[in-house]
């Protein structure tokens, strides 16, 4: 039987209208209270039906959009390309920061359920502990990213295969090597598993020997962040004679960390990133990038969220956005 909001309040200790000002947002309630409400409806798997109190057609008119880092430049670029083909179709977006947690992508996940929006384009980030799963009704959504399933429509660009293009660019002029920041350290991040396959396709048909030396970790991919890791490993190690940066902003950082210690760049080491943001084209050198055009994901994004709206029951559709390998002044 489905559980009523009886239900909740009873398994929550408190009153039906608390369940209430919990979902609706109206009425101001306190942290420990809401987060045992919002308990009890997970372990209840309670879905309020909000078309029922009158949403003309069953529908919000807003989507979400769930990006794991709200703080990036590249969350920002997509973000705005996505609130702009939204708003010419006639949607509103509600934007959220997920923290790469499966938690929150659960969460949104039952609010679409719920109607409060009418469907859910999310980045999830870690493979083995997506929100998606089997066993999970699912909501019109469409996954952006690298994470790989069978439930979803999704759309990305191909991180293997760019990774390993980058890297035979930056083998090219006889380039050995070459170093890459943005490795996997504790959860296994699907971004930064097909890029260091990509990278170690790439090494295995130039004929070089992986070499672990070269593999460096960081703990967040962030500017301050890859800083540090590039400043530690120049502590100990050899200067590589490439460095590939799983995101722009890594690069970026990189590039600060570099001058620091009075490295050029490109005279005594290539540096490139992926995702070509805004910044890297300004910076000093201009940064190469992995290219791919963001409206066009916005606009996949858009249309299979759309038809999944329209039928939930046709079969999964997977876009895969081109890439390219965008040479500037960082690497000639």
């Amino acid at each position: 039987m489905r559980a009523t909001v009886k239900d909740v309040a009873r398994r929550a200790g408190v009153s039906p209208k608390t369940v209430s000002n919990v979902m609706n947002g109206i009425v101001p309630v306190s942290g420990p209270t809401r987060l045992r409400v919002e308990q009890a409806m997970q372990e209840l798997d309670y879905v309020p039906n909000l078309s029922a109190r009158g949403l003309r057609n069953g529908r919000s008119g807003v989507i979400g959009l769930a990006l794991p880092n709200l703080g990036t430049p590249f969350s920002a670029e997509l973000a705005q390309s996505l609130v702009e083909v939204a708003h010419a179709r006639g949607w509103s977006v509600q934007i959220e920061e997920t923290g790469s947690d499966p938690q929150r992508e659960q969460e949104l996940m039952t609010r679409a359920r719920a109607n409060l929006i009418d469907g859910l384009i999310l980045n999830p980030v870690v493979l083995d502990e997506s929100a998606v799963r089997v066993g999970v009704a699912l909501p019109p959504v469409v996954l952006l990213g690298e994470v790989s399933q069978e439930l979803a429509d999704r759309v990305f660009v191909d991180s293997f295969a760019a990774a390993r293009d980058m890297t035979l660019a930056l083998a090219r002029p006889g380039r050995r090597r070459i170093a890459v920041l943005g490795i996997n350290q504790g959860r296994k991040s699907a971004t930064a598993i097909q890029r260091t396959q990509g990278y170690e396709a790439a090494l295995r048909s130039l004929g070089i020997p992986r070499d672990e030396s070269l593999m460096i970790a960081c703990d967040e991919w962030t500017p301050g962040s890859a800083a540090e890791s590039v400043m530690r490993y120049l502590d100990s190690n050899p200067l590589p004679e490439a460095l590939f940066c799983f995101t722009d902003s890594m690069a970026l950082g990189a590039l600060n960390a570099l001058w620091k210690r009075g490295v050029r760049v490109p005279e005594d080491i290539a540096v490139a990133g992926f995702d070509d943001i805004a910044d890297g084209r300004f910076a000093v050198p201009s940064l190469t990038t992995v290219s791919f055009d963001k409206r066009m994901i916005a606009s996949e994004a858009l249309r299979l969220l759309t038809e999944r709206m329209a039928d939930r029951g046709h079969g999964q559709r997977i876009v895969s956005v081109p890439y390219s390998i965008e040479e500037r002044d960082s690497t000639r």
